[in-house]
């Protein structure tokens, strides 16, 4: 063999990717799962569960967790903190390559963080012009891409859905009317703009509040386009000894469509007690009536448990009527047999693993659904592609 021979041969061989390669080309991580911490919290209240998630999903998972709301970042408000996090969502997109879906996996006030920045990342099906066309042609439901991705799971774990009001969503308060009457007025001092907005009296009475507004499409943003471009929305619940968030608000239920849960735990998942698939219902878009611009007024300027109970039932029921347009499952979580139940809103994501390690059925019964709907996704591509 001539040496010009040998040299054409070799660079060849350097240009043939190995099985090495091969295999390291497959691992390569495509589907980027967020995960959203609450307040004052910080990434590491994710390490037990993201080793969980590591173990359990697969290496085709690249699992970030949020740093940019730490601590007190967490009071700046619901919209700042939620464009925050849609711009570290993009900035890690920019530096991964290979990426092709997107979920988003929440706790606490972090889900309304989350479900702020989706709208921020959200791009709409009909503008997406030549690749809408290649996500069709892959099994894509062509609803919209989150950060150019196609958007697979949203899941919250005890997240404020509808706000916080009085003992039955925020129990801490134990029922105790003067703790009751002063909590909204008050919330802004402690928590900032977000605490406002949580009580539903941020901006002039004149005005929707923040959280109704996030219940439907606005010149603010496509919230509920962008929830809707999801596969699959689940929302996990404490059905008791949340001393944060209430089971109503977190499973976006009406107070007639709580039940007693059951005392049994679904095998192989300790504590989680019940699933639950709701289909969406056929609503019109939520509203800011006059009655409610009046009991906002009355909420901010003369406090009282009457006042507050008054507009948060106009507003809640708006916000159902938005949220409710899309399905979600529900999942139903009870420490009540627990060693420490009284943890619960900090069991649900095993905060720490030594005192929160009750929530460890709850954390398999999320990775088990995230990898189920991937698998799901996968299949139905590959069956979409072979009958083209």
């Amino acid at each position: 063999m001539s040496t010009s021979q040998g040299n054409l041969a070799s660079n060849l061989a350097s240009k043939v990717a190995s099985p090495r390669d091969i295999v390291n080309i497959e691992d390569r991580p495509d589907h980027l799962l967020v995960l959203v911490h609450g307040i004052l919290a910080s990434p590491s209240d994710w390490t037990y569960f993201d080793t969980e998630l590591k173990r359990r999903v697969g290496k085709k998972f690249l699992i970030y967790a949020s740093s940019c709301n730490m601590y007190t970042k967490t009071f700046t408000g619901i919209d700042g903190a939620g464009k925050r996090l849609a711009d570290e969502v993009i900035q890690v997109v920019k530096k991964t390559e290979g990426l092709k879906k997107i979920s988003f996996l929440a706790h606490s006030l972090g889900g309304l963080f989350a479900r702020y920045a989706i709208a921020v990342l959200y791009t709409p099906g009909d503008v997406i012009g030549t690749q809408a066309s290649a996500f069709q042609s892959s099994g894509s439901s062509n609803k919209g891409l989150i950060a150019g991705m196609e958007a697979i799971n949203f899941i919250t774990l005890a997240t404020p859905h509808l706000g916080v009001r009085g003992n039955r969503q925020l129990p801490f308060l134990l029922g105790v009317p003067f703790l009751e009457k002063l909590a909204a007025p008050i919330a802004p001092i402690f928590t900032g703009r977000t605490g406002s907005q949580l009580f539903l009296t941020d901006g002039k009475p004149s005005k929707p509040p923040l959280l109704l507004r996030m219940a439907s499409d606005c010149e603010e943003g496509k919230f509920i386009s962008a929830l809707g471009a999801f596969r699959c929305r689940v929302l996990y619940a404490n059905v008791s000894y949340d001393h944060m968030v209430g089971w109503r608000t977190s499973s976006i239920r009406r107070e007639k469509e709580l039940f007693k849960p059951p005392r049994r735990s679904l095998d192989g998942y300790k504590h989680v007690v019940d699933v639950e698939y709701c289909p969406p219902v056929l609503y019109e878009a939520p509203h800011f009536p006059p009655e409610a611009a009046k009991a906002k007024e009355a909420a901010k300027n003369k406090p009282s448990v009457q006042n507050t109970v008054d507009y948060h039932e106009i507003m809640e029921e708006e916000m159902i009527h938005g949220l409710q347009r899309l399905g979600w499952k529900k999942v139903d979580v009870s420490f009540h047999s627990s060693f420490w139940p009284f943890f619960a809103h900090n069991n649900i994501h095993v905060k720490n693993e030594w005192f929160h390690n009750a929530g460890a059925g709850v954390v398999a019964h999320v990775a088990d659904t995230i990898k189920q709907q991937d698998m799901l996704q996968e299949t139905s591509s590959t069956f979409i592609a072979a009958n083209l």
